[in-house]
This record gives C-alpha cells, sequence and structure tokens, in this order.
C-alpha cells in the first residue's frame, strides 16, 4: 500500500445556507459554475446518494453487533468505503484540467483491496445456482438498496466519461464495490443463518 497522503480538506463550515444556488447553479472544486441538473452534477450527486445508503448499511450492521460479532468486519470496511466515496466526489467535483496529484483520489491499490475481502467473505458460501432474492434479514436488505444504488452510481459515471476524461479507476471501483455490496449481503445472511431464495422463474404461489 502506498504511503502518499492527500491534501488535507481546506473548508470551513459554519453556515449550511449561502444562497448562491438559488438561481439553479453550483460551484465545482476549481470555482466554476455549473448548472444543478449538469451531469457532473449528477454524478457526485449520486455517490453523496451511495454514501448515505452505506451509512445506513453500517448503522443496521452496528445494531446486530456484539463484542464477539463476525460482522464488525464489514462495519469497518463500509467505514473506510464512506471515506473513499468522498474521495471520488472529489474527483468528480473537480474539473480534469484542475485535478493534482495532491487531491483525494481512488487509488488502483483500493480496488485491489476491495478484490481480497470480497475473495475473503466469499470462500465460504455456497456456490449459486440462480439468482438470490433480496431478504432474510435487515442486513441483506440494506446491502442490496446499497448495490443497486451503487451501480446506479455507476452508470452516471459511465454516461459522464463519454463526454468527458475521467479517472479509470472511478468506475472500476463503483463497479468493484457493487459486487463486493452483493457478496456481504449473502455472506450477511450466512452469518445470522437466514435462509437464501433463490429465484425461480416459474414459483406460483
Amino acid at each position: 500500500m502506498s504511503n502518499k497522503k492527500f491534501k488535507e480538506p481546506n473548508i470551513t463550515i459554519n453556515k449550511v445556507y449561502t444562497r448562491t444556488g438559488d438561481s439553479g447553479d453550483t460551484s465545482l472544486v476549481g470555482g466554476q459554475r455549473l448548472p444543478k441538473d449538469n451531469i457532473r452534477i449528477e454524478a457526485y450527486g449520486e455517490v453523496d446518494e451511495l454514501n448515505a445508503i452505506i451509512g445506513g448499511c453500517k448503522h443496521e450492521i452496528d445494531s446486530k453487533i456484539n463484542q464477539y460479532s463476525p460482522l464488525k468486519s464489514v462495519s469497518k470496511i463500509l467505514y473506510r468505503i464512506q471515506h473513499q466515496l468522498f474521495n471520488i466526489g472529489t474527483t468528480l467535483a473537480t474539473l480534469p484540467e484542475d485535478l493534482n496529484d495532491d487531491m483525494p483520489c481512488i487509488k488502483e491499490e483500493d480496488i485491489v483491496q476491495l478484490e481480497k475481502e470480497m475473495d475473503n467473505f466469499n470462500q465460504n458460501l455456497p456456490t449459486l445456482k440462480s439468482f438470490v432474492l433480496p431478504g432474510g434479514s435487515s442486513i441483506n436488505i440494506w446491502l442490496h438498496k446499497a448495490r443497486t444504488i451503487c451501480r446506479k452510481t455507476e452508470r452516471r459515471c459511465v454516461k459522464l466519461s463519454k463526454i468527458c476524461d475521467l479517472d479509470s479507476n472511478v468506475i472500476s471501483y463503483l463497479n468493484r464495490l457493487s459486487d463486493a455490496l452483493f457478496v456481504w449481503s449473502r455472506w450477511a445472511n450466512h452469518i445470522e443463518g437466514c435462509k437464501e431464495n433463490l429465484w425461480n422463474p416459474n414459483y406460483s404461489s
């Protein structure tokens, strides 16, 4: 893992409203202003939505944790992911020409770390024979919600990448994160002893 440190945030938030966005535009990190329905604004807005739902996942997991619970490991990972999503938000809120090496971003090693964690959690899960229906436990449902929002965020970033330069690590990370959320949703049911329901195209009540 790299020991390189990003530049710390240089902001002070002492007043929540500024009225500067009342006309329907907002500022980027470099000071440029864009309409709030610009695809770049939508992209980091969806990252913000994903971060909020990840926070919900962590809270739900924390509410079920006891002293020896293996769920602690996922809670710790989700907390790191929340910070990494803010790093992605910084990249998206900055025009390519204003990015520099000191600014927070997603690194390739962040993606590799997710892959290793995913493999670790997946190794003891039963092999799937069909698609999984969300459900079984509240943690599973929260993680599936996060997975679908992550996919939506990824799609928005792919769309942005078609009209401007975008760090490829952003899309790779979101793609891997959605897979990881799927693995953790299955793992949570496994840990809590909940039955995993598979899609049956011929099911009838």
